[in-house]
């Protein structure tokens, strides 16, 4: 592609210091003509050229080498020698056997290298300068090339769009779409990239740390742990961590009022702006302990920039210990508040005035699940504190910059010890809740204990003068008062928008005057605890709960959890006291006594001692959540020896040893927060912990028994809302309490008057409608049975489908859906065949196969994946199909067997094998044995006649193999696959021993898939 004329104009900027600008006007649009994707690429390098970006042709590996030698001469003021230039990048810049992850450590950790030149002295050798960012050079280029095969080629060739170049190294890499294709298909083309060629050859663009994907229309951009991650999800490969893995969790880019910026004009305008994007790649990148790179959202950056901007502001005009010299930053519940605390404290405790960065919770397990987070972000960061002799020693400690504690710790150390030396260092404090602990006599001392202090508050539901209450200082009510003016917003309604977490799914249920069957009718509950609490209701209550349990939590679907493959999600039950958290537990004991222990909810139950029960109540009342201690002893005797025998329930299910003991009960704590997020426990039942600050993505539904309002509410309903998958859809709320009036005024509270269409779900019969109208249109245009013809018609079909899939996603948790699905089962499973039939056609399993795709269809496998047929369900119907053979109905079920695996994902290239087992299936035996006997049988002859066909080494392939069935995933990288090949001649071609290895990686990665997950 020649190079354009560049256009000029001056970014947009706020000052010197803002990454992300502070308001965004586009120009008006004036172009109306058809744009090519071609017409689109060009148009997009002369806006970086117009911004600086130097264009340079580049189509192969050795000019990008050669390129990259170049830049890193300039940016470190050096000249290689050749020697020199290739030992520079055999030990340091390619490296023989690093990948990806490698790459990016490098890119994030160790970007200089201590680098021994040929007359034996050493010289630093810098990839990125991260202190003086414009000392890097920014470069374009476009329609890079990999050829196919052989030691430096890829699977297949590829040709790139265009990539971002920072000193020589690929950096950011952008995929374009013409308009009007969804640009998942750019995310899904980067996937193939990735499997096909970024690791070719000297593999630099493994070094790519950002992705940017768009159609000209809309623009999003995702770090190169989410492209990795998404492709290894889909390959079914073990990881240790489940994480943002796929297009959910890419991200807009927007300015400080958290308005979009989507089209891909402004997007280069902002995002592109050099002194932005070097600060993205070299400030507000988060590598994680566990290697997963994690790239800042415009929100968070905006308020760890002003928290900056006000420490520096503060400290020039001497307003320190003043809250002129502090704010608050309202970022709604699930937004990614720990991520921008952690980037704020790491950043102001590198700033040469601060002596200490101290991050207040307000909680014990907010301590420690703090302190988790932090030593995930970055490895011995910060410090907790265990008690205040250890806080005061930390403090003390010139070493630890930022030390973590709770309110109580740093409250009590203020009243002892009147003449610590920090007292009168620079301190920034940062709260993690704006709570009302610390809005009284605690918030009080420890302000007058500093001298010098900045005080910084993030909260997701600040408190206003309209819902401060009652209780504390009343010179402080309001969040501004007690921590200065707010910084930034960041509401529930911009997070939704945002998708960055999901809207809220109510029902309303009576609980008082049940006519015969239970219904979600909405009836006025009486307000009086005593009536509430009646043995009647609650064995309703819990009946209701048991009857639903299945359908709110998806109990029917699967997915990948980490390495696990669960079903469905679990839930909290939210109750107003710990004498009903105590009935509830024992009714649910009782209630499934007379189950099955493996048909079982696996119930848990958690409370602890409220300092005053008549103040948590009224708390309860103006909104608030009461604290609950992590000191059991304080309970009342029965209530104690209640939870006693509850824990020895947990401890008999799960082979643990937890008590009420101080230590035991605190180990009870994590243990059972850690199983509610591996969703490894059904219902836990709390009176208010667990109900602010704890994330678990595996929790989709809250049960609610107990009065809230205000931000108690919002805190509550929001432990349901976090991302995790594309079944998830939204935060399932069940209230047994009529909440309908004080949810509406919550989110008007925290979003805006406007915000309740955008929080809560819209009401089924919409959905119905629209679902309806689409089965419908499926009908008429493409009856079951019927050959879909056609590009056009294909693309039209697949449209349809998928809208359908969607919306049966969320009717399925609506009461009202259940014996109303249009579709019969054999419809569906017909339909959900040709569904299936086109996406092998257009998106081929294996590399082996054809590279065809269509840009305009985006397949929503992932939903049919959740429901798909299993081979146990096969082995049922082969049963009864054996059963019944001889009587003339068997055909019909041979019938269904057929159309049930053709509608499964996962078993349609198993076809074969299970029709071949059908009609070989003995009239007597056990069918799981035979069928075990024969899928051994079966992998045995398929892989000795691969070993024969490639003259293979028999014993290594087989080890080969083994390994990838227990790990779930075929290693193709690495000395594993050399060591199944066939000796190599010294005389033969390398390209033909580079053949020869994808053509084996094809065939056994085909047999892979074939008998993974049977036998």
């Amino acid at each position: 592609m020649s190079e354009a004329p560049a256009s000029h104009f001056e970014p947009i900027v706020v000052s010197a210091e803002s990454t992300v600008v502070a308001e965004f006007t586009p120009d008006p649009s004036t172009a109306d003509a058809y744009q090519s994707e071609a017409a689109l690429e060009r148009e997009f390098i002369r806006l970086l050229q117009g911004q600086a970006y130097e264009f340079v042709t580049i189509h192969s590996e050795a000019d990008l080498l050669a390129n990259l030698r170049t830049q890193l001469q300039l940016l470190n003021g050096v000249t290689f020698s050749d020697a020199e230039w290739q030992r520079l990048c055999d030990e340091y810049v390619v490296g023989a056997n690093d990948g990806a992850v490698e790459k990016t450590v490098r890119v994030q950790e160790n970007h200089v290298h201590a680098f021994k030149r040929d007359d034996g002295s050493t010289k630093n050798i810098a990839l990125i300068d991260k202190s003086s960012i414009h000392n890097n050079r920014l470069q374009v280029i476009n329609q890079y090339e990999v050829g196919q095969g052989g030691e430096a080629g890829g699977a297949y060739a590829n040709r790139y769009d265009v990539t971002i170049l920072v000193n020589g190294l690929p950096l950011v890499h952008v995929e374009l779409k013409r308009r009007g294709v969804d640009i998942r298909e750019a995310f899904n083309q980067i996937d193939r990239y990735q499997r096909h060629s970024f690791w070719a050859g000297s593999g630099l663009f493994d070094y790519v740390q950002l992705f940017v994907i768009s159609n000209g229309t809309l623009t999003k951009y995702y770090s190169n742990t989410t492209r990795r991650q998404h492709v290894e999800d889909a390959r079914g490969q073990k990881r240790v961590k489940k994480s943002s893995n796929s297009f959910e969790f890419t991200s807009w880019w927007a300015d400080a009022s958290n308005t979009p910026i989507r089209d891909l004009v402004s997007f280069t305008k902002t995002f592109f702006a050099k002194h932005s994007l070097l600060a993205v790649l070299t400030r507000y990148c988060v590598l994680t302990s566990e290697r997963q790179l994690l790239v800042m959202r415009p929100y968070q950056i905006v308020a760890t920039e002003r928290i900056l901007q006000r420490i520096e502001i503060a400290t020039n005009y001497k307003k320190l210990g003043t809250t002129d010299a502090g704010g608050y930053v309202w970022h709604t519940t699930g937004s990614g508040k720990t991520l921008t605390s952690f980037k704020a404290a790491q950043l102001a405790s590198r700033l040469p005035s601060v002596d200490k960065v101290l991050f207040v919770v307000d909680r014990k397990d907010l301590d420690w699940q703090t302190q988790r987070e932090y030593d995930r972000f970055e490895p011995g960061a910060a410090n907790a504190s265990s008690s205040t002799a250890q806080l005061s020693s930390h403090l003390a400690d010139p070493e630890r910059r930022i030390v973590i504690t709770t309110i109580q710790k740093l409250a009590r150390l203020v009243q002892s010890q009147k003449g610590h030396a920090i007292y009168d260092g620079h301190v920034v404090l940062i709260f993690d809740e704006c709570h009302r602990s610390q809005f009284g006599d605690m918030h009080s001392s420890i302000t007058k204990a500093f001298k010098r202090y900045n005080l910084f508050g993030f909260t997701g539901t600040p408190i206003f003068a309209e819902n401060a209450g009652a209780g504390g200082n009343p010179s402080l009510k309001t969040t501004e008062q007690a921590f200065g003016e707010k910084l930034h917003t960041y509401t529930i309604v911009d997070a939704i928008t945002d998708k960055n977490v999901l809207p809220f799914r109510i029902d309303y249920v009576n609980t008082i005057s049940l006519p015969e069957g239970l219904t979600d009718k909405q009836v006025s509950a009486i307000d009086t605890e005593k009536a509430l609490l009646d043995p009647t209701r609650i064995g309703m209550v819990v009946e209701y709960v048991l009857e639903h349990f299945d359908q709110k939590t998806r109990r029917s679907e699967h997915y990948a959890l980490g390495e696990k493959r669960v079903r469905g999600f679990n839930s909290l039950f939210a109750t107003a006291s710990i004498e009903a958290a105590k009935r509830y537990y024992s009714a649910f004991k009782t209630m499934q006594s007379t189950i099955p222990d493996a048909q079982r909810l696996k119930v848990g139950i958690i409370y602890s001692f409220a300092a005053n029960e008549a103040e948590a109540d009224s708390l309860s009342d103006t909104g608030f959540l009461g604290e609950e201690g992590f000191d059991p002893s304080g309970l009342d005797l029965p209530s104690r020896e209640f939870l006693d025998a509850a824990i020895a329930d947990y401890n008999q299910m799960f082979g643990t040893r937890w008590s009420t003991s101080s230590d035991g009960f605190a180990g009870y704590y994590t243990d059972l927060s850690k199983r509610l997020k591996a969703q490894e426990i059904d219902i836990v039942i709390v009176v208010n912990m667990f109900l602010t600050g704890f994330d678990a993505t595996t929790l989709n539904t809250l049960w609610v028994d107990k009065n809230l309002r205000s931000h108690g509410l919002i805190q509550a309903y929001s432990r349901t809302n976090r991302i995790l998958n594309s079944v998830k859809t939204y935060g399932n709320i069940v209230t047994f309490r009529d909440l309908e009036q004080q949810t509406n005024d919550a989110i008007a509270l925290f979003g805006n008057k406007n915000a309740q269409g955008v929080v809560l779900l819209k009401p089924y019969g919409e959905y119905y409608a629209e679902y309806a109208e689409r089965v419908a249109e499926l009908l008429k245009d493409f009856p079951p049975g019927q050959q879909v013809v056609g590009e056009q018609a294909q693309k039209d079909f697949v449209n349809l489908f998928s809208a359908i899939l969607r919306l049966e996603n969320i009717l399925k948790s609506f009461d009202d859906f259940e014996g109303n699905e249009i579709l019969t089962k054999r419809q569906r499973q017909d339909l959900q065949s040709i569904y299936l039939r086109i996406h092998d056609e257009l998106r081929p399993p294996g590399p082996g196969d054809k590279e065809v795709i269509n840009d305009d269809i985006v397949f929503e496998i992932e939903l049919i994946k959740q429901v798909e047929i299993t081979v146990d369900y096969i082995l049922l119907l082969v049963q009864k199909y054996r059963d019944e053979r001889g009587d003339g109905d068997d055909k019909e079920i041979r019938a269904e067997i057929t159309r049930a695996i053709d509608a499964s994902p996962s078993l349609r290239n198993k076809k074969d094998l299970i029709e071949a087992f059908v009609d070989r299936v003995s009239v007597a035996g056990h069918v799981d044995e035979e069928w075990s006997a024969y899928v051994a049988a079966r992998r045995d002859a398929e892989l000795t006649q691969i070993i024969a066909d490639e003259s293979l080494q028999p014993d290594a392939t087989r080890e080969f193999i083994d390994r990838a069935f227990r790990d779930g995933a075929l290693q193709a990288t690495g000395v594993a696959i050399t060591k199944v090949l066939p000796p190599v001649s010294r005389f033969a071609a390398d390209g033909l021993h580079g053949e020869q290895k994808q053509r084996v990686l094809d065939r056994l990665g085909e047999f892979f898939e074939r008998f993974f997950g049977l036998g």
